[in-house]
């Protein structure tokens, strides 16, 4: 194991730094690209480029999951393992540089970009069969009413979902590390990319080894169903061997937004509030729309291609809505082109998009995870090189 990884690891449970005063904002325009005929109003937004504010001795990895609490606090998962040494040279042993650190592994901020403290690693994850269960990669993030934190895991062996509360005490979790039984396993995982608490229903895209949706009831814990794509039993073939960033830009991953049965990187759920739920199917450069039974179980509405034509990373990696009681408008982040499409949910109308490839502020290297906050704004990640999570302000309708 490298030094500067297990400095990350053996970081105390919570690490919170003595109060800040909140960074000034430094809003810069960000590419538009207008889709639906000139007059239409869509959202509008400038990116700030001084959000958030991270203590002088501290750097994030690949930031691999977004997710905002009840009370507008931003949390991130980042991957101190996509640090190098010369990234972590205050880690080293002794000293090689004057920074920085690796953060740690999930971290939460103030609206106005304060950093408010992080904690995990796997002093903080209970041990099973004699496995530690702290996933290896984090991956995604959701924070539920209650205020408790959610993340999965796509590295090696983890086919995990943990749950914690908001400082840092673990409470259950869904899966177990290394242990992984295929898209018919009611008990177990295969590297789950996204997860959601809601409506007395946890669900889990399941997502890098497995391709399917899997549900569990949030009081017992019991398995309540499994679904593919168009809702039918997931019969798609799992990943055979680990997942790594190669298969990411694989060339002959070839979109098929039409496609029977989900890619091999099932990547979000994102429920509405009014019984729906999209499920990110990356690879096929779509979402499929579902409407949530009764029951628990899902059934398909509809596809949503989102530039089809694209290869590389493809297109469809989350999915967030505006904060008004309609949720009237989505947006979808797409990896490949660096940008996030405005939608009209009620039609599903693309209106226009946000966002280019870039490294500069509004720009995208990578773009993973979006989220939204009760004001509108858009908060976006990175991973590979990218390493950021940024803030897009909303500006007004336009």
């Amino acid at each position: 194991m490298r030094p500067f990884l297990a400095v990350a690891l053996l970081l105390p449970l919570t690490a919170a730094v003595p109060s800040q005063p909140a960074p000034e904002s430094a809003l810069a325009p960000l590419a538009f690209e207008q889709v639906a005929p000139v007059g239409t109003k869509m959202p509008r937004f400038k990116v700030d480029a001084a959000w958030p504010a991270m203590p002088d001795d501290l750097l994030l990895g690949q930031v691999s999951g977004v997710a905002v609490g009840p009370d507008d606090s931003v949390w991130v998962v980042h991957r101190p393992h996509s640090l190098t040494n010369t990234d972590t040279g205050l880690a080293q042993s002794p000293p090689i540089a004057a920074c920085c650190k690796p953060a740690p592994p999930v971290v939460r901020f103030a609206k106005d970009g304060r950093y408010i403290g992080g904690w995990g690693g796997t002093a903080s994850g209970p041990t099973v069969d004699g496995v530690n269960q702290w996933p290896a990669s984090l991956h995604g993030i959701f924070v539920d009413k209650a205020g408790t934190v959610w993340f999965g895991g796509n590295g090696k062996g983890d086919h995990v979902v943990m749950n914690y509360s908001a400082d840092g005490q673990y409470i259950r979790r869904f899966g177990q590390r290394e242990k992984t039984g295929g898209n018919d396993a009611t008990d177990q995982l295969g590297n789950p990319s996204d997860v959601n608490h809601s409506d007395g229903m946890v669900l889990v895209s399941d997502g890098y080894v497995n391709r399917r949706v899997i549900g569990f009831d949030a009081q017992s814990n019991a398995y309540k169903g499994r679904w593919g794509a168009y809702g039918k039993p997931p019969i798609a073939p799992t990943r055979s061997g680990d997942f790594d960033q190669s298969h990411a830009v694989d060339p002959s991953k070839i979109a098929d937004p039409k496609a029977q049965t989900f890619a091999d990187i099932v990547h979000c759920v994102a429920p509405t509030r009014d019984g729906h739920v999209y499920v990110c199917d990356r690879n096929n450069n779509r979402a499929q729309l579902f409407k949530r039974e009764k029951d628990g179980g899902l059934t398909f509405i509809r596809d949503l291609a989102i530039a089809p034509e694209t290869g590389g990373t493809h297109t469809v990696t989350d999915i967030a809505f505006s904060p008004d009681p309609d949720q009237t408008y989505l947006y979808v982040a797409d990896m490949m082109n660096g940008r996030i499409w405005i939608v009209l949910r009620k039609t599903h109308e693309v209106l226009g998009a946000i966002g280019r490839v870039g490294r500069q502020a509004g720009q995208f290297t990578w773009l993973h995870s979006i989220d939204t906050d009760s004001d509108g704004n858009i908060y976006a990640t990175e991973v590979n090189t990218g390493r950021r999570v940024q803030k897009l302000v909303f500006t007004g309708i336009q």
